[in-house]
């Protein structure tokens, strides 16, 4: 089986535990306006790897994944399910822990034969980085040209599932600094028995240059790039809401 690659990382350090060999997938239907990855977009071009090669590539460098192992990410991944999946089940063959990085823009709980293969994924899966955009439906489809509904079925479809999570969230000028949505996805997220961490982070603009490069516009052009201060007071009001919401629904 043959994969589309945009490109491999040796040591990603932020992609999940440990150091880690990031694998880039060609391909998203999303088009958030602050992506820094515009390059990996189109779906059907980049390199044409089999999961054999990647995990040569891994082996090579194996000695210092020890703590690690691979992540898959994007780009959307989980657009070239069937490939995924049989790098992830030859991974977990060598014993190498497995990391998905995804929006989960592509879940579609209505496809019997899509939960299948999605099932399929998950049992060779060992953490799962799910980037919830933007918790207000009208402000994601505006930021991201996208619904949300279809990735928060997937964050409770995970949740049923026992699939440890890792929450990504982006704080973005005029879209996720609003307080009382930060509130909301808190209690979204109360709703979940499966998240282990919660990623809170600033906006910034080094995907600027790639968007000159290719000739397509910046969206958020003249944006200013986001202080973590304020990643870190919008996660302290996600944690509020989150905690409150979880006494409440365990009736305390």
């Amino acid at each position: 089986m043959i994969g589309h690659i945009h490109s491999t990382e040796s040591f990603g350090t932020v992609d999940g535990p440990g150091i880690r060999f990031v694998v880039f997938f060609q391909g998203c239907p999303m088009r958030c306006q602050y992506c820094h990855n515009p390059d990996t977009w189109e779906l059907g071009v980049g390199m044409e790897k089999t999961a054999d090669e990647l995990l040569a590539e891994y082996d090579s460098l194996k000695d210092y994944y020890k703590n690690g192992g691979i992540t898959a990410t994007g780009g959307e991944p989980m657009m070239q399910m069937d490939f995924l999946t049989e790098l992830f089940e030859k991974a977990h063959e060598k014993g190498i822990h497995t990391c998905l990085d995804t929006s989960g823009i592509v879940f579609n709980a209505s496809s019997t034969e899509f939960l299948k293969k999605l099932d399929r994924l998950l049992a060779v899966t060992d953490l799962i980085m799910l980037d919830i955009k933007e918790i207000d439906p009208d402000r994601h489809l505006e930021l991201c040209a996208q619904p949300n509904s279809g990735i928060l079925a997937f964050a409770e479809y995970l949740s049923d599932k026992q699939i440890p999570v890792w929450i990504r969230h982006v704080i973005v000028p005029g879209f996720t600094t609003d307080e009382g949505e930060q509130k909301r996805l808190g209690e979204f997220l109360a709703k979940l028995h499966n998240i282990k961490a919660l990623d809170v982070l600033p906006y910034h603009t080094m995907g600027e240059v790639k968007y000159e490069k290719l000739g397509i516009p910046y969206p958020l052009k003249g944006i200013p790039a986001v202080n973590a201060d304020v990643a870190v007071k919008a996660r302290e009001t996600i944690l509020k809401a989150w905690k409150s919401k979880k006494a409440e629904l365990n009736g305390n």
